[in-house]
């Protein structure tokens, strides 16, 4: 089986690592870990001078080692369990790296944690977990805390 597990820092993935990790089954399963970071404004860019700015490129280096780490943590856990993993950073829309990542892998399950947010915020930010559920080719697992 092969599952794609999302990961953004939060509580809320750390929610689905622990259930991946608790109800599948580590034979013949192979975990690829993905952090999907969105693209830096091309406003900052140019309020900082230029995409080769220092401070701009100190920042996208702070947030790809930041993304590093986070995928080595998730990674080191699967694999104290016992799954096979792989990971991946991607940048781009959270949404359509998900979805395109598991179409280009051939993922057999999608497991995202999902934030919960109801209403205007979820009008204003949007929500990756429905997205992914809604246009997924395969089946998605979204894990909510209570």
């Amino acid at each position: 089986m092969k599952i794609l597990l999302a990961v953004d820092g939060s509580k809320f993935s750390e929610a689905a690592t622990s259930l991946l990790i608790a109800q599948v089954k580590v034979e013949n399963t192979e975990v690829r870990l993905l952090h999907a970071v969105e693209p830096f404004p091309e406003s900052l860019a140019k309020e900082m001078g230029s995409k080769d700015s220092p401070d701009f490129a100190g920042a996208r280096l702070q947030r790809r080692t930041w993304s590093e780490e986070l995928l080595a943590r998730a990674a080191e856990k699967l694999k104290s369990a016992g799954f096979k993993v792989t990971s991946s950073i991607e940048e781009g829309d959270p949404k359509s790296v998900i979805l395109d990542a598991a179409e280009a892998w051939d993922a057999d399950l999608i497991v995202v944690g999902s934030h919960g947010r109801t209403g205007l915020e979820r009008f204003l930010v949007g929500s990756v977990s429905e997205a992914v559920a809604r246009y997924a080719r395969c089946s998605v697992a979204m894990v909510r805390i209570r």
